[in-house]
């Protein structure tokens, strides 16, 4: 496994971050990653990221909770097969479709269950995030105060250095990544 360099360039204010993440990508320079100790409003598409998938698993996952309610109700309450179908409030006890309005709440409920439940783990499995996972933190300042830029070197270490020192950094560090 080869050690590859990066430089770690830390600011103070979010706007100067966000200038300097501009100033990067216009100047070509392959940004990393940027760690802020907030969420910083533009930043994703300031550094060019693509809009996540998210919400269309979100919406596949609520259609997997809305057909597993449908699912479990048909057998619970109307298949005669599945037990004691269910006479609630005079409804008849062999139709779907006509004991549907009393199922919407379920269904609803199912719906949000899943969605809210997967997404969580989606997020996790996708941001490799589990328990007992080492923190990736290049600096502990971002977690309280500070902004870091992490932009890959491609030997031009110096040039870096000086170009961030421009963009308002109040410390530029080349630092071995592995």
């Amino acid at each position: 496994m080869s050690n590859t360099k990066v430089i770690h360039a830390l600011y103070n204010d979010d706007d100067i971050l966000m200038d300097a993440v501009k100033q990067t990508r216009k100047a070509h320079y392959h940004i990393e990653e940027v760690f802020t100790p907030f969420p910083v409003h533009g930043l994703d598409k300031a550094m060019g990221l693509a809009p996540t998938r998210l919400a269309i698993c979100a919406f596949i996952y609520g259609c997997i909770g809305i057909s597993f309610a449908t699912w479990m109700m048909w057998n619970i309450m109307i298949n005669p097969t599945g037990g004691w179908p269910q006479d609630i409030g005079g409804k008849p006890s062999f139709s779907y479709l006509q004991n549907m309005p009393a199922f919407v709440p379920v269904m609803f409920e199912m719906t949000v269950f899943f969605a809210a439940h997967l997404m969580v783990i989606t997020f996790y499995l996708r941001s490799r995030l589990w328990p007992f996972k080492e923190a990736e933190n290049p600096d502990v300042r971002t977690t309280d105060d500070h902004f870091l830029m992490e932009v890959s070197v491609n030997n031009n270490e110096d040039e870096l250095v000086s170009f961030f020192h421009k963009t308002g950094a109040v410390e530029v560090k080349v630092v071995e990544k592995h």
